[in-house]
């Protein structure tokens, strides 16, 4: 999970990476950022390869990414982003994104999620990661749970849930994760000690693969989990 980024030395400004297959797109969002005291375009990449080499290169602040690029697409580009554990606070900037594939970005790491209808609220959707925060949007959110609230509507039923061999208690637990609680708040809402908390929360890691509060509530959100829960 990305944290707040560090401010750049004085005079110095947030590096920002272009990754579009589209020259005019390209262009259009060197042209508005060239004038910002805050943010400068670093480079630019065409298709997903090149957008992979380039941030391993550069390492800039920002990435900004299509998803419908040639040579890997974004999501792909993305999976090997967070795969090689890159830095950059990255947005999703494309001309149409689904619910699902939001879900699938933010569990892939990106922060922001933009429209290219909506560029006139890049340079806030761009100070909003920075500080560490989800942009989704137009939609501010410090906690991605109250984003996946605003999601879950959205998604629409797919397939049965599955409980991944999980006890109806750790469906529970999963659940108030989602809800953005604390182990504190789970224990208090649920009658429960705190490290009964943390043993459900081991076991329920080890159950869904996942290693993290953010990819657990992602995991539950794409697989319905949280509107299963039990007593």
């Amino acid at each position: 999970m990305n944290r707040p980024q560090e401010k750049p030395a004085l005079g110095k400004k947030y590096s920002v990476l272009l990754a579009d297959d589209d020259p005019i797109v390209r262009e259009v969002v060197r042209t508005k950022l060239s004038g910002s005291r805050e943010f400068e375009v670093i480079g630019e990449a065409s298709d997903g390869k090149s957008t992979v080499e380039q941030v391993e290169k550069l390492h800039p602040d920002v990435l900004l990414l299509d998803l419908l690029m040639p040579n890997l697409p974004g999501i792909d580009a993305l999976q090997e982003l967070s795969a090689r554990n890159a830095k950059a606070h990255t947005i999703v900037f494309s001309a149409s994104v689904g619910p699902q594939q939001i879900v699938q970005a933010l569990q892939l790491g990106a922060r922001g999620i933009l429209s290219k209808k909506s560029i006139a609220q890049l340079e806030s959707a761009i100070r909003c990661v920075l500080e560490g925060k989800y942009w989704v949007e137009g939609r501010e959110e410090a906690s991605v749970a109250k984003l996946l609230a605003g999601l879950s509507a959205s998604i629409g039923v797919e397939a049965k849930p599955r409980n991944f061999g999980l006890t109806t208690r750790e469906i529970g637990v999963i659940a108030l994760v989602t809800e953005g609680c604390s182990n504190r708040e789970i224990a208090a809402r649920l009658n429960i000690t705190e490290d009964t908390v943390k043993r459900h929360l081991t076991n329920i890691f080890d159950k869904v693969g996942m290693s993290t509060r953010l990819e657990l509530a992602l995991f539950a959100l794409k697989n319905r989990l949280a509107s299963t829960r039990g007593a």
